[in-house]
C-alpha cells in the first residue's frame, strides 16, 4: 500500500520528495529526513514505513533529544542485570526491540557524540552490544533517521561524525518549507478544517478569498504544525462562522501584502543592480545557515543559477 499517496499536497517541491520516498521504501536502504521545524518529517516517516515491506514488523519511534544523557546508551543498546546501579534486571534495548522492524531516529544531531560511533558499527554489522555484555547480538533493523539541523555544518564543527554523517546520507529526503509549497496551503487548510469539524462534531467555518490569499502569502515559519495549530483554533472559535482576514492573528493579518502588482517599485534615483544582486544572494545564505539548495529557493533559481552567481560574486 502507497500511504505515501497519503500526505497531502501536489506541489512539485513536495511530490520530488514523495518520488524518492516511493523509491526508498522498497528497499531497506537507511534513509535520512531534513527539514525545517513542523515540515512534517514524522509524518513522512511513517508513511515509509506503511510503504515497506517492513509495515507489519516492529516501528520503534526514538526521539534522541529526549534520552537520558546518563542512560542514553543503555536505552538504544540494552543492558544486562547489574550492568550498572539501578539495572535490576535484562533490558533488551530500544534497537534490539525493533529487530525485524524499523527504527526511527528524530533529532538524530542531538545524539552524544560519545554513542555516534557505536551506532555507526550497529548501522554497519547490525552488532548491538548491550551495555554489561561481553559480545553483541545481530540484529535487522531498517534506521530512518531526521533532523531539522545542517548536519554538514555540525561536522564542521567536530559535533557530528563524519562518518556517521555520510552512512546517514544513503537516501537524504529534504521536505520543503511550507512557504515552498505554494498552492499546498490552501489544500492543507481545507483538509485539516475537514478533519478538526469531523473530530469534534463542529459545523464548518467558511474562509472568504480574502483570507485564503492572506493565510497563503503567509511566510508559516512553524510549517505545517503552526498551520495545523491554526485550523484547529479557527474551527473551534469561528465554527460555522464566516472568517475573513480581520479573525486571522495579528501576526498573519498584517502580513497582508501592500506591494503594487510589480512586486518591486524601483527608486527614481535607480539602483545598482549588482549589489542589489549580492544583497540578496547574501541575505537567502544567512537566512537558511548557508544551505545553498535552500537559498536557490527563496531567490526563484536553480542551485547551478546559485552556484554560478556565488563563484561570479566571490561569495563561495
Amino acid at each position: 500500500m502507497d500511504t505515501l499517496n497519503s500526505l497531502v499536497g501536489r506541489s512539485p517541491a513536495l511530490e520530488s520528495v514523495l518520488r524518492n520516498a516511493r523509491m526508498a521504501a522498497a528497499t531497506n536502504v537507511t534513509v535520512l529526513i531534513l527539514g525545517e521545524t513542523g515540515t512534517g518529517k514524522e509524518l513522512l516517516t511513517e508513511a515509509l514505513q506503511q510503504s515497506s515491506s517492513r509495515a507489519n514488523k516492529a516501528f520503534v519511534k526514538i526521539n534522541c533529544a529526549a534520552l537520558p544523557e546518563t542512560l542514553a546508551e543503555s536505552e538504544l543498546f540494552g543492558h544486562t542485570k547489574g550492568a550498572f546501579t539501578g539495572a535490576v534486571s535484562d533490558s533488551p534495548g530500544k534497537l534490539k526491540a525493533a529487530n525485524g522492524g524499523t527504527v526511527f531516529l528524530d533529532e538524530i544531531d542531538s545524539l552524544d557524540i560519545s554513542l555516534q560511533g557505536k551506532l555507526l558499527r550497529f548501522l554497519e554489522s547490525g552488532e548491538c552490544q548491550a551495555v554489561g555484555k561481553t559480545s553483541p547480538d545481530q540484529v535487522d533493523v531498517r534506521v530512518i533517521a531526521a533532523t531539522n539541523c545542517d548536519l554538514g555544518q555540525r561536522v564542521s564543527k567536530g559535533e557530528f561524525r563524519k562518518d556517521l554523517y555520510y552512512r546517514l546520507n544513503v537516501v537524504p529526503l529534504e521536505l520543503p518549507s511550507l512557504r515552498d509549497r505554494g498552492s499546498d496551503v490552501i489544500a492543507l487548510i481545507n483538509h485539516f478544517i475537514d478533519l478538526t469539524t469531523k473530530e469534534h462534531a463542529l459545523d464548518k467555518p467558511k474562509l472568504t478569498k480574502a483570507a485564503y490569499a492572506c493565510l497563503k502569502s503567509y511566510r508559516w515559519p512553524g510549517n505545517v504544525r503552526e498551520l495545523k495549530n491554526l485550523c484547529e483554533r479557527l474551527c473551534i472559535l469561528r465554527q460555522g462562522q464566516i472568517i475573513d482576514i480581520s479573525n486571522l492573528p495579528a501576526e498573519i493579518s498584517s502580513n497582508t501584502s501592500t506591494q503594487s502588482n510589480h512586486g518591486f517599485s524601483l527608486p527614481d534615483t535607480g539602483i545598482n543592480l549588482e549589489s542589489l544582486e549580492i544583497d540578496l544572494i547574501r541575505q537567502a545564505l544567512d537566512r537558511t545557515n548557508g544551505n545553498r539548495s535552500k537559498s536557490a529557493r527563496l531567490l526563484g533559481i536553480s542551485r547551478d543559477t546559485m552556484l554560478y552567481r556565488m563563484n561570479k560574486y566571490n561569495l563561495a
